[in-house]
């Protein structure tokens, strides 16, 4: 079959992600944990060029300076699919990085399932969405969310996912400038691990909390303080996104949320975006069919 056309100066959305909640459920006995959590997709996000080539080389000739080529997830991404669909095309890839490293923000897995999407088309591979997202859980535990284009709930490692309407509400998301290792949160032997299941119908954001959150406090102060910040500030809850360090709150609208970020401290980072139930990115697939 015959690859689609393609423009290579297109830039493809890499959107954000939020946690809602984060219960910790389990430890299993493959070193991973079990946990349940809401996820709340942005319409921000990282943006992601890929150009294919006949030969089979793997490049990212653009991206951020702190991750090397080979390490980064979406070379990592194109090398996985490449192999396990034996496609012969490689491809050139620019990353242009929003999101923060270590941010709690989902932006390697993001960029990865951008660029599983993108380069199945290019490459003419006909893979499923949910083979694509059973390879992405390979590369890391939040990648099937957004192979799969919605906000979900989502339990076990984070890949069983039921699609879920979220109130699409505003949000202002504030970086404290300090990244969190996800592993050595998840490894903190303080942290909960036994929180009891609930379900969907029961969720609230004022009966949750981030399970996380606890151990992140302690250990970054900078966290703690903007948490703190935002909680004397915002009408709702101020809540850490996964295992930090990005913290936000919910407003009901745009404006409230600018003028909330318009107080931000100078040295934190902040952006306002909307929440959405549909991936950027799925919306931007769509328009090219």
């Amino acid at each position: 079959m015959a690859a689609p056309a393609h423009n290579p100066g297109r830039w493809w959305p890499a959107p954000a992600k939020l946690n809602l909640f984060l219960h910790i459920t389990g430890r299993r006995t493959d070193g991973y944990h079990d946990l349940q959590t809401l996820y709340q997709l942005l319409d921000w996000g990282d943006e992601i060029a890929i150009e294919a080539t006949e030969e089979p080389r793997i490049e990212r000739i653009e991206g951020p300076a702190a991750i090397s080529p080979d390490q980064d997830l979406v070379v990592r991404a194109a090398r996985a699919l490449q192999e396990a669909s034996g496609a012969r095309r490689g491809a050139r890839i620019r990353v242009r990085k929003r999101i923060p490293v270590g941010g709690g923000l989902g932006g390697g897995s993001s960029d990865a399932a951008t660029v599983l999407q993108v380069l199945n088309r290019l490459w003419g591979t006909g893979w499923s969405v949910q083979a694509l997202a059973d390879l992405g859980l390979t590369l890391g535990a939040d990648v099937p969310v957004f192979v799969h284009g919605s906000s979900a709930w989502a339990q076990g490692r984070g890949e069983q996912l039921t699609p879920t309407e979220v109130p699409e509400a505003w949000y202002l998301v504030v970086y404290p400038g300090v990244p969190v290792s996800t592993a050595d949160i998840f490894q903190a032997p303080e942290l909960t691990r036994n929180s009891p299941l609930i379900t969907i119908r029961a969720f609230s954001a004022a009966g949750t909390r981030n399970d996380c959150e606890a151990v992140v406090r302690q250990r970054y102060p900078a966290i703690d303080a903007a948490l703190n910040w935002l909680a004397t500030r915002a009408a709702g809850v101020a809540r850490l996104s996964g295992t930090g360090s990005c913290v936000y709150t919910a407003l009901g609208r745009a404006a409230d949320a600018e003028r909330l970020a318009a107080r931000v401290p100078e040295e934190w980072r902040s952006f306002v975006a909307r929440g959405v139930n549909r991936s950027p990115l799925a919306a931007a697939l769509s328009e090219e069919r």
